[in-house]
């Protein structure tokens, strides 16, 4: 039995709550800075994208024979949108730098030996965050025929250009963001923020919340769309517990048993 002995001196890794904070700074600075170099490649795609876009609406027209169009209320709202498509452009393409970021900032939290796993949550967030976008791509033409086939056969379908487009990017965005919420479950495993045991004992909460997220993205009478988001981001979600599950049992074998007295056994 080894008596426990005097405390080591202070980890010259931590970090003060004003380095934190100048970290936090610089960390958000480099992402906007990303960001903004995305927006200028998005300005000069955006005329692509929008007719990318645009398709589910043309589809409706060819499929429903009915008049359907995108207009703009007001003389400024073709170069506001523009201006959208050019900042949400930026924020997919230039998610490896940002989400770089936001992992760069985390790992301090973590040993020297799991910082090594930040490149394989790195190279693991942002597929799984275009994953989500093109799930989110995927499913929007069944939505935009669901939603319009709702007016009468007889009336025009007339779509405010800035609505439509909010719409389509935010349910793309905010699919891309669920899908990479299991990797930030890892990461906040590693840095021993959170336990498996605390993962799994939440699964019914988080079940709900993806349903409800799911349901809020796809409408409610689309049931296929809604189960074809929902199975990912559950199978994702005990992918991240199975994760782990394991790195929790390689931590407790690398600690050394204490005994009742406060001494290494």
């Amino acid at each position: 039995m080894v008596a426990q002995g005097v405390r080591s001196a202070p980890d010259k890794g931590k970090m003060s709550l004003g380095q934190h904070l100048i970290e936090l700074r610089k960390r958000l600075v480099l992402a906007a800075a990303g960001i903004l170099v995305g927006a200028i490649a998005g300005w000069l795609l955006s005329s692509f994208v929008w007719d990318g876009l645009r398709e589910p609406i043309y589809a409706i027209v060819r499929a429903q024979n009915r008049n359907a169009q995108i207009n703009y209320p007001d003389i400024t709202s073709a170069f506001d949108l523009k201006l959208r498509i050019s900042f949400y452009v930026g924020l997919i393409v230039s998610s490896p730098m940002w989400l770089y970021q936001i992992f760069a900032f985390l790992t301090p939290g973590l040993t020297r030996r799991e910082k090594q796993y930040t490149f394989g949550f790195f190279f693991t967030a942002v597929p799984l965050f275009l994953a989500g976008c093109a799930a989110g791509w995927y499913v929007l033409p069944h939505v935009v025929e669901l939603m319009t086939s709702f007016a009468p056969q007889q009336d025009a379908a007339l779509i405010n250009a800035q609505n439509y487009f909010d719409f389509v990017l935010k349910l793309m965005i905010a699919i891309g963001i669920a899908f990479v919420l299991p990797v930030f479950v890892v990461l906040l495993n590693f840095a021993g923020v959170i336990s498996a045991r605390s993962i799994i004992k939440s699964w019914r909460v988080a079940m709900l919340v993806i349903i409800l997220f799911t349901a809020i993205a796809t409408p409610a009478a689309d049931i296929v769309s809604m189960f074809l988001l929902a199975i990912p981001m559950v199978l994702l979600y005990f992918l991240a517990y199975g994760i782990a599950v394991l790195h929790d049992r390689r931590v407790a074998r690398r600690v050394p048993p204490v005994g009742a007295d406060g001494l290494l056994l």
